[in-house]
């Protein structure tokens, strides 16, 4: 099977990192060739903490998918979270050159290269540039502004910032288990595509990714993303939590968690109780189910006591900005029984849990439709949209083959020549191209017949 016939999501999760093959059958569905996964041993909190650890994680369920699906894997997409990830809103435009021609993507990718130019905290990196809204000239409230004349072209756009240290950890992890980064992704973005249908990003709808480490969130608006966070938060702690209050081992409070957890104390009976084995031939331990339970209930409302917060941030509650479609909770977390009715109960919207596998067609099996599924199969998605647009031809092949001449132009250096001259080359080229394209602002134009007035007048 050739390289560009499949793509990769790779979700380097705190609990489990997973490794998701797939491609586009001929109906335009994903169809899924192979699935590797992998407990996640160098992360915590979505953050790397042990490189070794996590690059010999990475390579295993790699591996797994390379033998599950039978191909070669080389290029992934990456999720990325953490509590380090933070959000921004921000205007900003551009004048264009020749107002006389249409908008095109070449004009939205130089506004969104501007934005990216915006100086963050000592240590953040930009990690996306998403427009929101745009303006062209006087005309507000457009969604897609290619095609449209105009002079000024404005937008409003959603920035997602994170610690570049994190970010670096995570490139050199996936480097050196033997990958090419194809994109770095957020993950509540990636778990968005997999489990939310447009009706409900127009409606408004708020998707809560429970993890083991952190909840990230995203809120979608009229088809536009309007807030994303992540809170350092998720399903691992409520592991802590009774471990600690049922002073057993992390392996037997996870099971316990998920086998026999309960997000609502009332629902569970108070005669109703779980044996653990002792540890080394101490005595059997009963803990009623009422009491996890509780332990259980405890925890969630705080997390999702976070989410309100980041609900009424956003504006959740105000009649404008109301999420008609409510919350999609998804993540591994997702599966505690009753947390759909606790989210109603805590943030007065209707929830449902957003399955991963909607979009995909070969899973028989119902192996996929775990939540916790969703934000690699979100990368997948991501995956195959970015080799999808790379391969399609754009409108104006003239414009293009020009722009693909001019930089060859540009690059042909000879054989021998070093990196650094290849460099200072494309930076001169560079100032080049930008003192042509300087030369035929308006701005100047004017500034030039001024100064003739005055020299004929004179």
């Amino acid at each position: 099977m050739e390289n560009h016939e499949y793509s990769v999501g790779l979700d380097i999760g705190t609990t489990k990192i997973v490794a998701i093959v797939g491609r586009r059958n001929t109906h335009g569905k994903i169809e899924v060739l192979g699935v590797g996964t992998a407990k996640s041993l160098g992360v915590h909190k979505g953050i790397v903490n042990n490189i070794a650890q996590t690059i010999q994680s990475i390579q295993s369920a790699i591996s797994q998918a390379e033998n599950s699906s039978g191909v070669k894997i080389s290029r992934v997409t990456v999720g990325i979270a953490g509590k380090h990830i933070r959000s921004l809103q921000h205007s900003d435009y551009i004048m264009r050159e020749n107002p006389d021609q249409y908008i095109t993507d070449d004009d939205i990718e130089k506004l969104k290269d501007q934005v990216k130019q915006l100086v963050m905290l000592p240590g953040e990196e930009i990690i996306h540039v998403l427009p929101q809204e745009y303006k062209v000239d006087s005309q507000g409230e457009i969604q897609e502004p290619v095609g449209m004349h105009g002079t000024r072209l404005e937008a409003n756009f959603h920035v997602v910032v994170g610690q570049m240290g994190s970010i670096r950890n995570i490139a050199r992890c996936v480097r050196e288990a033997g990958l090419e980064m194809e994109s770095l992704t957020l993950e509540p973005l990636a778990s968005s595509e997999a489990v939310l249908t447009k009706e409900e990003k127009e409606a408004g709808v708020a998707i809560v990714d429970i993890g083991g480490g952190t909840t990230d969130i995203a809120i979608f608006k009229d088809n536009i993303i309007r807030h994303t966070c992540v809170i350092p938060y998720g399903g691992g702690i409520i592991t802590d939590d009774i471990k600690e209050g049922c002073s057993i081992i992390e392996k037997h409070a996870e099971k316990l968690k998920v086998n026999f957890g309960s997000a609502v104390p009332e629902l569970e009976k108070d005669t109703t109780f779980v044996t653990i084995p002792g540890l080394y031939g101490r005595p059997d331990k009963e803990i009623s189910l009422k009491t996890l339970a509780q332990i259980v209930n405890a925890r969630v409302e705080e997390i999702l006591e976070m989410v309100n917060t980041e609900l009424k941030a956003y504006g959740a509650f105000e009649q404008k900005k109301k999420l008609i479609a409510g919350i999609v909770l998804t993540g591994g977390g997702s599966n505690l029984r009753h947390l759909r009715q606790l989210a109603n109960y805590t943030t007065g919207f209707d929830s449902r849990i957003g399955f991963a596998n909607e979009y995909v067609t070969n899973d028989k099996s119902q192996y996929l439709k775990g939540p916790e599924f969703a934000t690699s199969i979100g990368l997948l998605m991501e995956s195959l949209r970015i080799r999808d647009k790379k391969s399609t031809p754009e409108a104006n092949t003239d414009t293009v083959a020009a722009a693909a001449a001019e930089k060859t132009t540009s690059l042909e250096v000879p054989a021998e020549q070093s990196s650094e001259a290849v460099n200072e080359q494309e930076t001169a080229q560079t100032e080049t191209n930008v003192s042509r394209r300087n030369k035929l602002t308006i701005g100047q134009k004017i500034m030039e017949s001024m100064k003739k007035f005055f020299e004929e007048v004179e």
